[in-house]
C-alpha cells in the first residue's frame, strides 16, 4: 500500500493579489510536500483561493466589475506568483469550483442533520478585514488586532449558528490526547486557553451578503465566508482519497478557525480531525506591517527579480517567522544572500568544480543520502534548523579544502580528494532539493557527467 500525505496551506483572500506576507506558509508546505516525495510518499499539496465574502463583494462593486470576473483576475495573478516561486502543489482550488460549492453544501446539511445548525439573531461586531464576527475581548479600543485601520462593523442580522459550545470538552480532550494537534507548543496554549475561556457558537450565514454559496435550504442566506473556505481541504482530499491531511499550515491569524472551528465543525458533519495545524508567526517589512493600505506591499515576482528564486526561498526558509514574529529588510537579504549563498554554497561549487576540470577529474558514481539531522528536523518542523545543519556542511568540505590544500596534491592523492569533495557537495545537493529546489538540479548537473566542468557562478554577488 503507498504511503500517502496531505500538506495544505491557507487559501488565499481574492480582495486583492497576494504579497510576500503571504508567501512562507507556502514555502513551508512546499518543502514537506517535496521532502515527501522525495522519501517515497505519494503526495498531495493543496492552495488556493478563497473567493467569497462582503469584501470581495465590495472590491468588485468599487470596480464596476462582475465578482466572478474580478476574482478570475486574481486568482490568475496568484498562480503567478506562486508558480515563480518554485511552489510545487498539485492542485489549486478555488471556492468557487463547481465541485466544492456543491460539496460546501452537502457538509452543511451533515452538521445540520446532526443537530448542530440552528437560526438565531446576530448582535455585535464585524470584521471586514477577518471576515470575522469579533467578540468584544476580542477587540482592541474596537479595533481588531490584525486590522487596526479597518472600522469595526456593529450589526444586526438573523444568521444560521453552528453549535460550537457543545464541542468545548471535546476540543480539549483532543488536544490533550493529541499534543501534535497544534503546533509549535506555544501556539497550542493558546488555543487551549481561548477554549477554556468559553466557547460561544458562531454565526455561519449571511443574509445581506449576495456573493457566497447559497445555503442549500434556504437560498435567502448564503454560507458565510470561513465555514465555507475551511470546507476547500475536505472537498480535494475526499476526492483524492488522503483525508486526513498530515498538515495545515497557516499564519497566526487563522490558528482559531483551524484548531477551534474546523475540528469542530469535521466531528459535526462525521469526519476525521487533520493531525497537525502548523502555526507560523508574521513578517512585517521595515518594522511595518505588510499592508496595502501602508503601500509597503513587495509581491514574491519582485524578490526574485532582485534575489532569484532560491535567493527568496533560503532566506525566508532560514530566517523567516517559524516561532516569532520577524522583520525583513532588502539589506538583510542582501547580507544573507552574498554570505551563505554567493560566498558559501556557490563559492564551493565553483571552486570543487574548477579543480576538476584542471586535474581531469571524472567522478565514480556513489549513492547520495538524506542526512538523518535533516531528517529529524523536518519531521519536528524545523525547517531553520535542516538548512542551519546544511550550511554547516558546506563550512565543513570548504574548511577540508583549506586544510588540504590540494591544489598543491597529484595523481591518486589528488583524485581521491575530489572524490570525496564531490560526493560531500552531491549529499549537500540531495538534502536541499526540498528547499532550493533549482539549485539542487544545477549543482547534481555540473558534477553528473563524465567531465567536470566549471559553469556560470550559481549565485552572482549583489552590491
Amino acid at each position: 500500500m503507498d504511503r500517502k500525505y496531505y500538506v495544505t496551506t491557507a487559501i488565499d483572500y481574492t480582495n486583492d493579489v497576494i504579497h510576500v506576507g503571504h508567501a512562507y506558509q507556502k514555502l513551508l508546505a512546499d518543502v514537506l510536500a517535496r521532502y515527501h516525495r522525495q522519501t517515497g510518499y505519494k503526495t498531495y499539496f493543496l492552495t488556493g483561493t478563497d473567493e467569497h465574502g462582503q469584501k470581495v463583494e465590495r472590491g468588485a462593486k468599487e470596480k464596476g466589475v462582475d465578482p466572478k470576473d474580478f476574482v478570475d483576475k486574481i486568482a490568475k495573478e496568484d498562480k503567478k506568483q506562486w508558480d515563480k516561486l518554485n511552489i510545487s502543489y498539485d492542485r489549486f482550488i478555488r471556492t468557487t469550483d463547481e465541485d466544492h460549492v456543491k460539496f460546501a453544501q452537502e457538509f452543511y446539511l451533515k452538521a445540520k442533520a446532526n443537530g448542530d445548525i440552528y437560526k438565531a439573531k446576530y448582535k455585535g461586531f464585524y470584521c471586514e478585514g477577518c471576515e470575522s464576527f469579533k467578540e468584544v475581548t476580542e477587540l482592541n479600543e474596537e479595533k481588531c488586532e490584525f486590522h487596526p485601520t479597518k472600522e469595526i462593523q456593529k450589526i444586526e442580522e438573523e444568521n444560521y449558528f453552528f453549535a460550537l459550545s457543545k464541542y468545548q470538552k471535546f476540543l480539549l480532550d483532543h488536544i490533550k490526547k493529541n499534543p501534535e494537534f497544534v503546533w509549535p507548543d506555544s501556539k497550542r496554549g493558546e488555543i487551549v486557553s481561548f477554549i477554556k475561556s468559553g466557547l460561544k457558537d458562531f454565526s455561519i450565514s449571511r443574509q445581506k451578503v449576495v456573493w457566497g454559496i447559497p445555503v442549500p435550504d434556504d437560498p435567502t442566506h448564503t454560507i458565510y465566508v470561513w465555514f465555507d473556505a475551511l470546507i476547500n481541504y475536505l472537498t480535494y482530499g475526499r476526492q483524492e482519497n488522503c483525508w486526513p491531511a498530515d498538515v495545515h499550515v497557516l499564519g497566526k491569524d487563522n490558528q482559531r478557525f483551524h484548531a477551534i472551528y474546523w475540528p469542530a465543525m469535521l466531528k459535526s458533519a462525521g469526519y476525521k480531525l487533520p493531525k497537525t495545524i502548523l502555526v507560523h508567526d508574521f513578517i512585517s517589512l521595515n518594522g511595518q506591517k505588510v499592508s496595502k493600505s501602508l503601500g509597503n506591499v513587495i509581491l514574491p515576482s519582485e524578490l526574485i527579480e532582485k534575489f532569484s528564486v532560491d535567493g527568496v526561498r533560503y532566506y525566508f526558509l532560514r530566517f523567516g517567522p517559524l516561532t516569532n514574529d520577524v522583520d525583513i529588510t532588502l539589506e538583510k537579504i542582501t547580507h544573507v544572500y552574498n554570505s551563505d549563498l554567493a560566498n558559501g554554497l556557490g563559492n564551493l561549487v565553483s571552486r570543487v568544480a574548477k579543480m576538476c576540470e584542471k586535474s581531469k577529474f571524472t567522478f565514480k558514481s556513489k549513492e547520495t543520502k538524506l542526512y538523518p539531522e535533516v531528517v529529524k528536523a523536518l519531521e519536528e518542523f524545523r525547517f531553520d534548523n535542516a538548512l542551519k545543519f546544511i550550511w554547516e556542511k558546506i563550512t565543513e568540505v570548504d574548511q577540508e579544502i583549506n586544510n588540504a590544500e590540494p591544489w598543491k596534491l597529484e595523481g591518486k592523492k589528488l583524485n581521491e580528494f575530489l572524490q570525496d569533495a564531490v560526493l560531500s557537495i552531491k549529499h549537500i545537493a540531495y538534502n536541499l532539493q526540498p528547499f532550493l529546489p533549482e539549485t539542487a538540479d544545477k549543482v547534481e548537473k555540473i558534477f553528473s557527467g563524465q567531465k567536470i566542468k566549471a559553469s556560470e557562478p550559481l549565485f552572482p554577488r549583489l552590491k
